[in-house]
């Protein structure tokens, strides 16, 4: 009778406030949220010590290169059953292109359970390097080979870039990043420019680029929103970079962005008609002021002229216009980041300002693992 008690008790504790929880969350869907948030980071947690002791074990066996593989799908079984999100792939066998560089969307701190699913093996990240110091996470990080950047020095993220191409080459395995370089949650589908960081290393060892594009997840997380559903990742076809030069970092990085935006509008689903950003509205043209001289005799400035009618133009689809506006826009913003940079025949020393999670470097492709969700 004492051991049954033994165990019954421990369940009987823990069992009362899950189901007390999972009553609120099912109640509330701000409550919902920030219980979701909690089990997710918990999850994340736990990951994190599961693989501190799979980067020791497989470490010592000689596969030290799988363990972001394993703990990977750990957390992706894990999270996904806790928090109600499936995940279906398409193109997962280009996953298996080595070594390579692999490059996604980043939306936020959700995205690693996209990367839970997908990673695969014989590959590790590129990570800011304050995630270094992070409890856990960052001696999970750091035995498992990921490669961390210092965003604050240029020199040392242009050496780290180009270290990470030379071993990638060695150990015949892949690399993550992130080129967008910080989180861009937003109602509608599309991306930051690029920064050219990933494509440089991927030029230098002469490897092929893999984008992978997870949909727009807007309708199932944001601040104040955690929702159940199933989400859509693409895995495209390799991108071959043999045979070109750090010349053309800017145009293999306008390429891939414009490739990867128009998958990424393709799979999610529809943005809220409100969401779009508004079109710029045409300029009026001022109306002449009368000619106070000689009243009631026009003069031959103020004499009206008939318009002309205008041309009839054909009906344009709104948000193709605006979503065709946003691509040129960040196509100008990546060219001008490119010849900001052309006094240097490798990597730019540029910085760029105003992202969410202070200044940048133009190679900057740190992987924002945990941070706060968008607004």
């Amino acid at each position: 009778m004492s051991v049954l008690a033994a165990i019954v008790k421990p369940l009987a504790y823990i069992s009362l406030p899950v189901f007390a929880l999972h009553t609120l969350a099912n109640a509330n869907p701000l409550a919902r949220y920030y219980v979701r948030i909690g089990i997710y980071l918990s999850v994340l947690g736990v990951s994190s010590i599961w693989g501190v002791i799979c980067s020791i074990g497989m470490g010592l066996i000689g596969r030290r290169f799988d363990v972001f593989y394993v703990v990977a799908r750990s957390f992706y079984h894990l999270a996904s059953r806790a928090v109600g999100i499936r995940l279906i792939v398409e193109g997962e066998e280009y996953l298996e292109t080595r070594p390579s560089v692999l490059v996604g969307n980043h939306q936020s701190m959700l995205d690693i359970l996209y990367l839970g699913r997908i990673f695969p093996r014989r590959a590790s990240i590129m990570a800011k390097k304050e995630l270094q110091w992070s409890p856990l996470l960052g001696q999970f990080m750091t035995l498992a080979g990921a490669v961390f950047v210092d965003r604050g020095n240029n020199a040392r993220a242009v050496r780290s870039l180009t270290a990470a191409g030379e071993v990638m080459k060695e150990r015949h395995s892949s690399l993550w990043l992130f080129p967008e370089g910080t989180r861009s949650m937003r109602p509608y589908a599309d991306m930051l420019p690029f920064k050219k960081g990933a494509f440089h290393t991927a030029i230098q060892a002469q490897v092929p680029i893999v984008p992978v594009i997870c949909e727009n997840y807007w309708r199932l997380y944001r601040k104040g929103v955690f929702e159940s559903g199933t989400l859509k990742v693409k895995v495209l076809p390799p991108i071959p970079t043999t045979g070109m030069t750090s010349a053309d970092a800017g145009a293999l990085a306008v390429r891939v962005h414009d490739l990867m935006v128009e998958t990424l509008r393709e799979i999610s689903a529809p943005p809220p008609p409100d969401a779009m950003p508004k079109a710029p509205e045409p300029a009026v043209t001022p109306t002449p002021l009368p000619n106070p001289v000689g009243a009631g005799v026009p003069s031959p400035a103020s004499t009206p002229v008939p318009s002309q009618p205008e041309p009839a133009s054909a009906p344009t689809n709104a948000p193709e216009k605006v979503a065709e506006q946003a691509r040129t826009e960040s196509r100008a913003s990546t060219n001008a980041s490119e010849n900001s940079s052309t006094f240097s025949p490798t990597l730019s020393h540029s910085r760029v300002e105003g992202s969410e999670n202070g200044t940048e470097t133009e190679e900057d492709d740190g992987m924002v693992l945990v941070g706060r969700p968008s607004h």
